[in-house]
Parts: C-alpha cells; sequence; structure tokens
C-alpha cells in the first residue's frame, strides 16, 4: 500500500508539472502547433471518457454492489457519478469566464521584444501612452493571476482524481496521468502569455504557471490525508464513481472544445477516437 501511494503521488506530480511544461514551450518554439495540440487534446479526452465508463464507473459499481446490494449499490454509484460531475460544474461557475483557463492561448500571442518597450515610436504622446500602457499591463497582470488562480482551482478536483486512480490501479493511474497532463499543457500557455505582456519578465510567467500546476499534487495529498483516516470499500466507491464523473465532464466541457479551438472539429474528434482505441487495446493487453 505504501509503494502504491509514493507511485500514485508521482504521477499525480507529474500530471501537475506538465502545466509549467506548457508555460516553458510558450518561450522556446515560435508558433503553436495547433493540430497537433487538437489532436493531443481529442486524444486525451478519448482517454478519459473510455477509462472513466469501462474501468472507473464499471469498478466502482462492482464494489457498490458488493457491499450495498446490486440495487442499491447501482443507484448509489450512479448518484456519486452525476455528484462528480456538480463537483466540477460548480467549480467552473465559481471562475469567471475570462479568467477561464481553458480559453485557448497561443505562443503566437508572446512578443519577441519586451512590452516595456512596446510604445518607443509613439514618444509624441508619452504621458498619455504611458496610462494606456500602465491600464493595459495592469489588466493583462490580473488576468493572468486569476488564470493562475483558475487553473490552481481546477487542477486540484483533477490531482485527487489521479490520485485515487493510481493508488487503486497503478496502470490506470499512468493513463489517466498521461490524458491530464496533455490536457494542462494549454493550460500553462494560458497562464503564462498575460503575465509575460504584463511583466515583460519569462521567469515570473514559467514560476506562475508552474505553481498554479501544484495544486494537483496538493489535491492528492490533502483529499487524501482527510479520506484516508476513515476509507471504507463503500466510500472508495463512492469517491471513484465521482471520479468517473468529474472526468466524463472535464473531457466534454473542457477538452473537447479547446481542442475545437485550436484546429478543426475532425481532428479533435480523431484525437478522441484514437484515444479510446488507444486505451481499449492497452487494457485488454495490461
Amino acid at each position: 500500500m505504501g509503494e502504491n501511494v509514493l507511485i500514485a503521488f508521482a504521477l499525480t506530480l507529474f500530471a501537475g508539472l506538465a502545466t509549467g511544461i506548457g508555460g516553458a514551450i510558450a518561450f522556446f518554439t515560435k508558433r503553436t502547433n495547433t493540430k497537433f495540440l487538437s489532436v493531443a487534446l481529442g486524444f486525451s479526452a478519448g482517454v478519459m471518457v473510455y477509462i472513466s465508463f469501462v474501468e472507473i464507473f464499471a469498478e466502482a459499481r462492482n464494489v457498490l454492489s458488493v457491499e450495498l446490494g446490486e440495487r442499491p449499490g447501482n443507484w448509489v454509484a450512479i448518484i456519486a457519478f452525476f455528484l462528480g460531475m456538480l463537483i466540477i460544474a460548480l467549480i467552473d461557475k465559481l471562475v469567471p469566464d475570462y479568467e477561464n483557463p481553458h480559453e485557448a492561448r497561443k505562443v503566437e500571442e508572446i512578443s519577441g521584444e519586451d512590452p516595456t518597450e512596446l510604445s518607443d515610436h509613439l514618444m509624441e504622446h508619452k504621458e498619455e501612452q504611458d496610462h494606456v500602457m500602465a491600464t493595459s499591463k495592469n489588466k493583462l497582470l490580473r488576468a493572468g493571476l486569476m488564470t493562475a488562480l483558475a487553473v490552481s482551482i481546477h487542477n486540484f478536483p483533477e490531482g485527487f482524481a489521479t490520485f485515487m486512480a493510481a493508488l487503486r490501479d497503478p496502470s490506470l493511474g499512468i493513463s489517466i496521468a498521461i490524458a491530464i497532463a496533455i490536457h494542462n499543457i494549454p493550460e500553462g500557455i494560458a497562464v503564462s502569455v498575460p503575465v509575460f505582456y504584463a511583466t515583460g519578465s519569462r521567469k515570473k510567467a514559467f514560476l506562475y504557471s508552474f505553481l498554479s500546476g501544484m495544486s494537483e499534487p496538493l489535491g492528492a495529498i490533502i483529499g487524501y490525508l482527510i479520506l484516508s483516516q476513515f476509507m471504507t470499500d463503500t466510500l472508495f466507491g463512492i469517491v471513484f464513481a465521482a471520479i468517473g464523473g468529474i472526468m466524463v465532464y472535464i473531457s466534454f466541457d473542457q477538452l473537447l472544445p479547446t481542442a475545437r479551438e485550436y484546429g478543426e472539429h475532425h481532428l479533435s474528434i480523431y484525437g478522441l477516437v484514437s484515444g479510446m482505441i488507444v486505451m481499449a487495446i492497452s487494457l485488454m493487453m495490461f
């Protein structure tokens, strides 16, 4: 059990670090590979949807049926599944649309020059331009910080979900961790772009995107410390079913819409189907 806890935490940490990777990518590439991101996000959604219905929900229902009886267990599993959706929907509702971390951002939005030097050619209107630039940078910094906060809030339940799945089945946890990691890369870009524009500092932009991803392992630790004190098979089944609901909601509300924004509609669906196929084959093999 102790070994599984370490593996589960390591996988959750890996998924969280991908947010920082997204922030770093923004400064080392000149253009966003939108087609790749579209397919990758669709693939991530396919993995999560397939796992949720075929493995996570099925496992939760089996556990609860043994503990509570077949009919009551099935009902509890169904209620917990949709309760998971409700929880993540409420979290989304609390995040303002403008700062929503799933708004697609591109590397091209980052200028190669220091934002503090962008008004040099308008020196004849220096005072007015300084005021406009200061106001604009304040708004951008606020947008960046709020996006970082929003990413942190979203990552908290995602981290717990990844951790609990990995705790039950490390091979299942690996698949979910990879899917969440792919999902976190664009979020890192979404945090770093406005922070860089506002401050002109690549270090600050990367730091904020990195720190926002750290809420993923934090969510895992806090959730585990709270629930491990009174974890029973029944509670585990309820939590597992709720995790399935969270995964499905994230896929349809966040991953697929973002995939479509980055690329063509068909690319995201090709990625979705590919993710399901890969997941189905890997589950059969392992």
